[in-house]
């Protein structure tokens, strides 16, 4: 292919014994959106850093704009127009727009005189290639995560960057945002930037990609053009199998109402006048856009945050939630968004993590019994099928999808009356996303009252019963499992007419 801008062939590497890439290929073209997916584990991360110069490979070759290179590392990387763009954009927060774009082109330099207005204007030349309305003078810490993703892709732009790795960088935004950053990806391909796109959301790999790489168990098992692939064959080459179960959705009887808000406020957090029911058995979604409440409330109904205003029912009697532990004693857990800094604790282990919001279960006189820590976590490592050699292993060392079956796991252990998921599925792959959904099913069908907040709405449309969608704080609608659709839920968020 001509005007190739990265060459990767037959890239090994192995990380104490296990194989990590087994002799992976991969090119990139001046110009192109090559999509690299798989599951958590497949080896999309180990092969970025080697691009990057993060690792090194064991063995195989790098070849960037036709230059062979024998010893890949940051430096070097950086210097041959390669730039990452994570899902996490590594800005800092406390410099403006225009100083985190020149940060690149300053190379560390310690002493000199900066010409602000240059810099300042050259920030906005890039900004507006981009497609970004941002000031410069703006600090990063004050922007939106929309907005810093596009700072970041402007830092990258600025210092030359014509191979843009863009990991994940959906995973944060929602259906309107995203549709904005692929927009910029489109851009980029015009301007003749080549751009290597991973994300476990297939719509936007068919969205924007022109070729697919596939990778599993470490290996490259095909690279396609976008056009001769159905999703169906996609997700069985990533997987290995059929998976015909991403929305498991069932027919379930309902209980009573196990979660009743009415009129509930939290003027501190923007929490406006919520009334809602969310009965046995019953999943409830609540979708809107970012900065629209959907975690505030959750935060709100777990006592992170207590109401000032209004009634909190569960199971038909008064609550004042005051603070989580009140919250569990109550029945009510709470997985949130950011697995890694609260659904979960990743240097303890497994066994640790999923008896923490229980500890009664398995201690006496205020000593944990170890045995009975490994058994209950046991249990809910077979339950929830989190796959690892040991429940004494660290979190951290797990995928992503095991990772949120282990921030399940938590509050499962407390059998809760009432369940509140944050964003269950975001940044898992397709197959774990797919179990995650099954799991849910099977907590409704055991009479759990279930409310989910979510940025995908497939998502939602799929697996809830009725939607709340919220809007600046309060409800703005909810809507039917059969008549929810997507024009109708967006309507709702953005304020329009239903």
């Amino acid at each position: 292919m001509a005007g190739l801008l990265l060459e990767a062939a037959h890239i090994t590497k192995t990380f104490a014994g296990v194989h990590a890439l087994r002799g992976v290929s991969f090119d990139l073209a001046a110009g192109e959106v090559h999509a690299l997916v798989g599951e958590n584990g497949a080896g999309k991360s180990t092969f970025i850093k080697i691009v990057t110069g993060a690792e090194s490979a064991d063995s195989g070759t790098l070849t960037v704009a036709g230059r062979a290179i024998h010893r890949m590392d940051p430096p070097t990387a950086r210097a041959l127009g390669v730039a990452a763009i994570y899902q996490n954009p590594a800005l800092f927060p406390g410099l403006t727009v225009a100083e985190n774009i020149a940060l690149p082109l300053d190379g560390g330099r310690a002493f000199g005189r900066v010409d602000w207005r240059a810099r300042r204007r050259n920030a906005s030349q890039i900004l507006k290639q981009v497609g970004a309305a941002i000031d410069p003078d703006r600090e990063v810490g004050r922007l939106s995560m929309p907005e810093r993703q596009l700072v970041e892709i402007a830092k990258a732009i600025g210092a030359n960057a014509r191979i843009l790795i863009m990991d994940e960088p959906t995973a944060s935004l929602t259906e309107r945002e995203i549709g904005g950053l692929l927009e910029v990806v489109r851009r980029l391909r015009a301007a003749g930037a080549g751009v290597i796109y991973i994300s476990h959301k297939l719509e936007e790999i068919f969205a924007v990609a022109d070729r697919v790489t596939v990778l599993r168990d470490g290996e490259s098992i095909a690279t396609r053009p976008r056009g001769q692939i159905e999703r169906g064959e996609l997700v069985r080459l990533m997987i290995g199998r059929e998976l015909t179960t991403m929305y498991p959705k069932r027919v379930v009887p309902l209980g009573d109402v196990a979660l009743e808000l009415r009129g509930v406020s939290n003027r501190t957090r923007g929490v406006r006048q919520i009334s809602l029911t969310v009965r046995r058995g019953e999943i409830v979604g609540v979708a809107g856009l970012v900065g629209s409440g959907r975690t505030e409330l959750a935060e709100t109904l777990f006592g992170l945050t207590p109401p000032d205003e209004g009634d909190i029912l569960v199971n038909g009697a008064a609550a004042a939630i005051a603070s989580p532990a009140h919250a569990i004693r109550l029945g009510i857990g709470y997985v949130p968004e950011d697995r890694q800094r609260h659904g979960v604790i990743p240097a303890m282990s497994i066994a640790a993590n999923t008896t923490l919001s229980n500890l009664a279960a398995v201690s006496s006189r205020g000593l944990i019994d170890r045995a009975a820590e490994r058994r209950a976590s046991t249990k809910y490592v077979e339950e929830l099928r989190i796959r690892t050699p040991s429940v004494l292993d660290a979190v951290e060392g797990l995928s992503g999808g095991n990772q949120q079956k282990v921030a399940l796991a938590r509050w499962l252990s407390i059998q809760p009356a009432v369940l509140i998921l944050d964003e269950p599925t975001q940044g898992i792959d397709i197959a774990a996303k797919a179990e995650i959904h099954e799991i849910m099913e099977r907590l409704a069908e055991a009479g759990v009252a279930i409310l989910m907040i979510s940025s995908e709405l497939p998502e939602l449309l799929a697996m809830a019963d009725r939607i709340a969608v919220m809007r600046r704080g309060a409800i703005a609608g909810i809507v039917s499992r059969s008549d929810a659709t997507p024009d109708r839920v967006m309507a709702l968020a953005l304020g329009h007419a239903a």
